[in-house]
């Protein structure tokens, strides 16, 4: 259910899934009973009991680890996300002090993107003067300064650029952040050898960016805890992916993602508990659980630069990309492209005036010239139709059309799926919420 998410603070999360969960519940036209029987027996299910990653070990990333080479080993390993592991903690059993959270690829590539604006400033300038900005300058006084505004200006390192260009006697007076854009534009090269080869962009490390960007929570499930736990942290509370731990032992023994869950549904086809949610159509589970107003789309005309940021600040994951008042689907963006803006130099030398179908062209497949469509269905489609999309196309979301326009109505995530499938009995998280989920967040 991708909906703008305005507030920042804890409780008003904790709301906000109460809402969500409790908005799905009234909505599901299930027998009470049947919801019943499966959360009793995804209760008695142990976590150790789900399939193992792919190569059976669960890829760590030390926090010590510099940026480039975290990217690195996640594209090598052919994986978007990994847990954070606390060099400090040593053989700590206790996960909270040997885990930090988890990295995300796309989250990293913002922020390189974000930095670009003042990696920029400080390569162009050729001036003698600083205003106060030196070898030392970080941060958001840092980019002030520079009269550089904006997210680019609370990036974290994005000032250490302007450091770097000094410390190498290039030195930027106040004003030049005005000229960004144009340096931006014509970047190209120099950009991926500040980044990767020039300091201190070369040295920064994952635990120093850690504080200034937003990292999904380390929230595991111990071996021996259940299923319905694993869904609910999955669904209800929003994590994409849960770590299994084994109790008294400091490794990660398992990365249950949303995808490898609905897949595991899939895989359910002929169980009669399946089978008798499957064959509902859309409208007796509720779905889609957000009104046609609140869908946030992209039209595609638009910069790309547009589409990331949006997904960003709403903490979602992908974009129907529309043309026209009615908003005709013609496209998705999902914050797993964004990897294609560093693969592809051609498009990071353009990408401030790359719009999104001009993205889209360069990155699908092609079949006739054309961008592949869309996974979407109409509002009488079957949950059971909707999860083999989800599962057979490897995709976390499929929009909802009219029948008339092909405009967007709705969407449909890996977590509304999820969610159709449990409820949360009473007092459940009682203890695990308290101790666990209040914590993570509140940070």
């Amino acid at each position: 259910m991708a909906e703008p998410n305005d507030d920042k603070d804890s409780s008003s999360k904790l709301d906000r899934y109460d809402a969500y969960f409790e908005t799905i519940q009234s909505r599901k036209k299930l027998p009470h009973s049947l919801q019943e029987t499966l959360t009793d027996a995804f209760a008695r299910i142990p976590a150790s009991s789900f399939p193992k990653v792919p190569g059976g070990k669960v890829i760590e990333i030390d926090a010590d680890t510099t940026v480039c080479h975290a990217v690195k080993v996640l594209s090598e390993c052919n994986i978007m996300s990994a847990p954070v592991r606390n060099p400090g903690a040593g053989d700590s059993p206790d996960w909270k002090e040997r885990y930090l959270g988890i990295i995300d690829y796309a989250a990293i590539i913002l922020w390189v993107l974000e930095s670009a604006e003042l990696a920029a400033v400080a390569i162009s300038a050729s001036t003698a003067t600083a205003a106060g900005i030196g070898a030392g300058a970080v941060g958001a006084i840092g980019a002030v300064a520079l009269g550089v505004t904006g997210p680019a200006a609370i990036a974290g390192l994005t000032a250490a650029a302007v450091g770097a260009a000094v410390a190498g006697g290039v030195v930027a007076d106040r004003g030049v952040g005005k000229d960004a854009p144009t340096a931006v534009d014509s970047l190209g090269n120099d950009f991926y050898k500040v980044i990767l080869e020039e300091e201190p962009f070369r040295s920064t490390t994952v635990k120093t960016i850690l504080n200034s960007y937003r990292w999904a929570p380390f929230l595991p499930v111990a071996t021996d805890g259940s299923m319905l736990s694993v869904l609910l942290l999955l669904s209800k509370y929003r994590l994409r992916n849960v770590p299994v731990i084994e109790p008294g032992k400091p490794e990660v023994k398992n990365f249950i993602t949303q995808s490898a869950v609905v897949q595991g549904l899939e895989e359910c086809k002929g169980r009669d508990w399946f089978d008798c949610i499957a064959a509902c159509p859309l409208s007796d589970l509720g779905l889609p659980f957000m009104s046609p107003d609140k869908v946030i789309c992209i039209q595609s005309d638009e910069l790309i630069l547009e589409a990331f940021k949006l997904m960003r600040d709403n903490e979602i994951g992908g974009l129907p990309v529309v043309e026209g008042p009615k908003r005709k689907i013609v496209g998705n963006i999902s914050i797993r492209d964004i990897r294609f803006l560093l693969l592809k130099r051609e498009l990071f030398t353009n990408f401030r005036q790359l719009t999104v179908k001009d993205f889209m062209m360069t990155i699908s497949s092609h079949e006739n010239g054309k961008v592949m469509p869309p996974i979407t269905c109409k509002s009488d489609a079957t949950l059971g139709s909707v999860i083999h999309h989800l599962a057979s196309k490897s995709v976390h979301r499929i929009y909802v059309v009219d029948n008339q326009d092909e405009g967007v109505v709705g969407v449909i995530t890996l977590r509304d799926v999820i969610s159709c499938f449990i409820y949360e009995p009473p007092n459940l998280f009682d203890v695990y919420f308290d101790t666990s989920i209040k914590e993570v967040l509140e940070k």
